[in-house]
């Protein structure tokens, strides 16, 4: 069966050559590893630049100042990330920023960090931030920007994303 999905987001912690290389053009890569308080540049640029080879698209996690800094496509701001200093910086125009939220009190701090789109977690997996199928539809009608599925999402249960119309989600297991 064939889905309608147009954008897939990949979280990795650590550069696999292997998984990026089993990638389609329409999955964009998000690095984040919120272990290390200084985010190594030199790896940065490496996946960057075997993103760009492939085709992907590569965002950094948490960082804005850097993946401006580094040229990259964009940058995934987490939901406990609640800063608005990147408002002030000068960004190209292909720059995308896309961030996460659980609840509205989150879904209205990104739309005041002006993301593009807003991942909403979690649709599938049973952690804290559970909403389920019912409270994730009636949470993304909360706010206008794009929405993005987010949690426990495997090729078993794409076809209710494709049902509730909801064309991009992201994740990490669905990919390896």
């Amino acid at each position: 069966m064939h889905y309608n999905f147009k954008t897939k987001y990949y979280f990795i912690n650590n550069f696999n050559t292997k998984i990026i290389d089993k990638l389609d053009k329409l999955t964009v890569v998000i690095y984040r590893n919120y272990s290390k308080i200084n985010q190594d540049k030199l790896l940065i640029l490496t996946i960057k630049n075997y993103c760009k080879k492939k085709g992907l698209k590569f965002y950094l996690a948490n960082n804005i100042k850097l993946a401006i800094q580094l040229d990259l496509d964009g940058v995934y701001i987490p939901s406990f990330n609640k800063n608005l200093n990147h408002l002030s910086y000068s960004i190209k125009n292909k720059f995308d920023v896309v961030g996460s939220a659980h609840n509205l009190k989150e879904i209205k701090i990104k739309e005041l960090q002006r993301v593009n789109k807003i991942f909403i977690s979690s649709i599938f997996k049973k952690n804290n931030n559970y909403l389920g199928i019912y409270r994730f539809k009636l949470t993304s009608k909360l706010t206008f920007k794009k929405v993005v599925a987010l949690g426990g999402i495997s090729t078993k249960n794409e076809k209710i994303l494709n049902f509730l119309k909801i064309f991009d989600f992201a994740g990490i297991s669905y990919f390896e």
